[in-house]
């Protein structure tokens, strides 16, 4: 698992966060009076008082955004009728016709002169749905005043539309105020359609090449951090591990936590009552913060559809009070598709763990069908183990990545074969199961699908290696090839010796950072969903210790790679029903599901028997796909056990912006909040809002990386004044161990006094391990 660099972090990583306390205002720009498309009136003194809050908050309203509250997307056909918006905007072919229809409605009550004179205003204002800017034109951003009947119009556009064809208004909307007072009156009419930033009203929109010289690509700030958003799907877990899919159509997801237990996640977002697996009793795991043993891997079988076999890698103790690692074979009960069967467990592998930390503990199964498996290289600093460590030692399974067929025994009586082409079969010095070698820590590799129309890149297998106290990195796993550890670390020498003799099949990584990035690399996936088609392609990590979210892109012509940073939560970004605006600092995991979206996992109080993980979606504000594209029909699955729907936690970017005057401004935290979405839209029943209790507890040094504490590491001092109203409402968090509810009802605040007695027992650890 990962292995944190322990230094104190004090500030939770957002990204571009801002939380505005707005009054609510419900207006319209007005001469003498303003009216809403409802006919609600407001005076114009209002309208004055309101229009500087609103002058506050346009920078954070104007993104691409439809009517439905989502992105924009590329039509995959062509439009007939608003063909303007035929590369990009919020109509596909149906709601183009039917605009075209309403058109010739109006039409016919046009004489031909009018045709002539008035057909291109009616139809600009009709197709102005189609607008990637249509959310800011009818006002749906604004989640404070009611949808427009009408949308935004530039004053001199405005103008010119009344003065040849005002008895249209009356054809165009219901709204009887408007018929009545504007009719005849153009300065009231246009300053009703007026936008407080003209750089938004069409025609305007149209020709700001600020505005769409990158319209519909991934939104970057003036950084260049790629801004996306976040979902959260799950919350309450102790350490989510892992999250996998069994590939059968069922579209369930399987989150498995560090102490052992694995829940079942159904297409709706409900999770049922009783746990997939819970092998607590067997599994190695202790409440010390960052301690990487317990439950670490799991993965289905490719055919699991028809024998119902998954895999799984874990710490245990065994009988001789010897620290091991096990990976095992188990099938699911017959009888219920959402259990396993403890008592099917067949030992594959164990692997005796000389030290607590560098345990590995990926599982995955590439498009070949065999297992690939990767161990840590034992532990401690430096992989002091032998003459040159274990992991250039191909006689050792530890540091190494191995490839297995589970679908068979080989002839010296092992519960596996050896696939024929692994790369060392025929060396007497080396393990027939070793693919690749000398690597240090992988935590979380993944395989990638490949482009989803040409398939290139599909197999390849990234990982991210944890270093040792300088550099972090990204490998490609290439059959038979020797990663330098513990010659390299990164691009670098570490082993001076080691370095300069070493053999010229070392491979390089293909990305690696320093201390001045981060400090404990999680490994994530190349993305390859419908979802977000801007994404595909990009290789998205993080890092464990500072809540980094970054990304890879691999120049085609060069085969290098280029690194961006990710940003989630702004406000400007962010502004759809269910984007939350920050995220559990410590990234745990990344995930993809049966669709290919991208999640991660991640808790703001890295304990294995702390309930503060969540699991998080990606979603891209720029660019969705087409409606209907990404549907899919989930297999129907029996469930014996309850269903608890899923309740949200914390805030949206739109509750936030939405909070009454009265709301005090939440200070900002030293450590991170788990951020909990809920969906919410002015069409939507909208869920009371609720406050989180900050976390304030600083990520103390673990049995896990004891080697990388920093001596001049300060200890976090709590803020008193950041305590906020505890969580009026929770998911059920999962039955803990009441043995070990000692370390489980601690709080999240430590007080000073405690949080230096565990700084000093977490320093003597350090010492003791190095």
């Amino acid at each position: 698992m990962n292995e944190p660099y322990y230094k104190e972090v004090q500030d939770f990583y957002i990204s571009d966060l801002k939380k505005p306390t707005l009054k609510e205002v419900n207006i319209w720009p007005c001469s003498g009076r303003s009216s809403s498309s409802s006919g609600v009136y407001f005076s114009c003194l209002h309208v004055f008082l309101c229009l500087s809050l609103l002058c506050l908050i346009g920078g954070l309203l104007g993104h691409p955004q439809c009517l439905d509250y989502r992105p924009p997307f590329q039509p995959p056909f062509h439009l007939e009728f608003c063909s303007a918006y035929e590369n990009f905007g919020c109509c596909d072919q149906e709601r183009d016709n039917g605009i075209a229809a309403k058109y010739w409605d109006i039409m016919d009550y046009i004489d031909p002169r009018g045709h002539k004179l008035c057909g291109r205003y009616i139809k600009d204002i009709l197709c102005q749905e189609c607008s990637p800017y249509a959310a800011h034109l009818y006002d749906a951003e604004n989640p404070w005043t009611p949808l427009r009947n009408l949308p935004g119009l530039c004053f001199d556009y405005c103008s010119e539309f009344h003065f040849n064809c005002y008895s249209t208004i009356s054809l165009l909307t219901n709204d009887k105020h408007i018929q009545e007072c504007c009719k005849t009156n153009k300065t009231r009419f246009c300053n009703l359609l007026h936008l407080h930033d003209e750089d938004y009203c069409f025609p305007n929109v149209l020709k700001n090449t600020a505005l769409n010289r990158n319209l519909g690509s991934v939104m970057e700030d003036h950084k260049g951090c790629l801004q996306l958003c976040l979902t959260e799907v799950a919350n309450g877990l102790r350490n989510p591990v892992l999250m996998v899919h069994a590939n059968d159509r069922t579209h369930r997801i399987f989150v498995a936590e560090q102490v052992g237990v694995i829940w079942v996640y159904l297409p709706d977002g409900s999770r049922l009552e009783e746990p997939f697996l819970d092998i607590r009793s067997t599994v190695l795991a202790t409440p010390w913060i960052g301690d990487e043993r317990g439950f670490l891997g799991m993965a289905f079988h490719p055919k699991y559809k028809y024998n119902r076999k998954f895999y799984i890698y874990y710490s245990y103790m065994d009988k001789n009070r010897v620290e091991k690692i096990r990976i095992s074979e188990l099938k699911v009960l017959a009888s219920d598709a959402n259990k396993a069967d403890p008592r099917s467990e067949r030992n594959l592998l164990e692997l005796e763990e000389p030290a607590a930390n560098h345990n590995g503990g990926q599982l995955l199964f590439s498009v070949d069908g065999y297992m690939y498996l990767f161990t840590g290289d034992g532990g401690k600093a430096g992989d002091p183990f032998g003459k040159f460590g274990n992991a250039q030692n191909k006689s050792t399974l530890l540091g190494k990545v191995l490839r297995i067929d589970v679908d068979g025994k080989s002839p010296d009586g092992k519960p596996y074969r050896i696939p024929p082409d692994n790369p060392f079969v025929s060396d007497p010095k080396a393990r027939p199961e070793v693919y690749a070698y000398g690597v240090r820590n992988m935590w979380r590799c993944a395989v990638d699908r490949g482009d989803p129309v040409t398939k290139k890149g599909r197999g390849r297998i990234f990982c991210g290696d944890v270093g040792q106290n300088r550099f972090e990195e990204i490998d490609i796993i290439v059959k038979g090839r020797n990663y330098g550890w513990r010659a390299k670390e990164g691009f670098e020498c570490y082993d001076t010796k080691l370095c300069h003799n070493s053999s010229l099949d070392d491979i390089l990584p293909i990305f690696a950072y320093g201390r001045n990035v981060g400090k404990s690399v999680t490994g994530g996936y190349v993305y390859r969903g419908c979802e977000s088609p801007n994404l595909n392609g990009l290789y998205i990590f993080g890092d464990f210790m500072n809540g980094r979210l970054m990304a890879l892109q691999e120049d085609k012509k060069t085969n290098k790679w280029k690194k961006q940073d990710i940003c989630i939560g702004s406000t400007r970004a962010c502004a759809f029903p269910g984007m939350i605006s920050s995220y559990s600092k410590f990234i745990i995991s990344f995930a993809e599901d049966e669709a290919g979206e991208l999640y991660f996992m991640s808790t703001s109080y890295p304990s294995a028997y702390a309930p503060h993980g969540s699991l998080y979606k990606f979603i891209d504000p720029a660019r969705r796909a087409p409606p209907g594209k990404c549907k899919y029909k989930p297999v129907p699955v029996k469930t014996k056990s309850k269903q608890i729907p899923f309740v949200p936690r914390a805030k949206t970017v739109l509750e936030l912006l939405n909070e009454p005057s009265t709301t005090k401004p939440l200070k900002k935290s030293s450590t991170s909040t788990a951020a909990i979405p809920t969906v919410s839209s002015r069409k939507a029943k909208k869920t009371p809002s609720t406050k989180i209790k900050a976390s304030t507890v600083k990520p103390a040094p673990s049995g896990k990386k004891r080697q990388k504490i920093k001596a001049e590491a300060k200890p976090h001092k709590p803020k008193q004044e950041e305590k906020v109203a505890h969580i009026s409402r929770t998911t059920p968090a999962p039955p803990l161990p009441k043995k070990k509810s000692f370390h489980l009802t601690r709080t999240k605040k430590l007080l000073p006094k405690k949080a230096a007695l565990a700084k000093e027992k977490l320093e003597k650890r350090k010492n003791e391990s190095r």
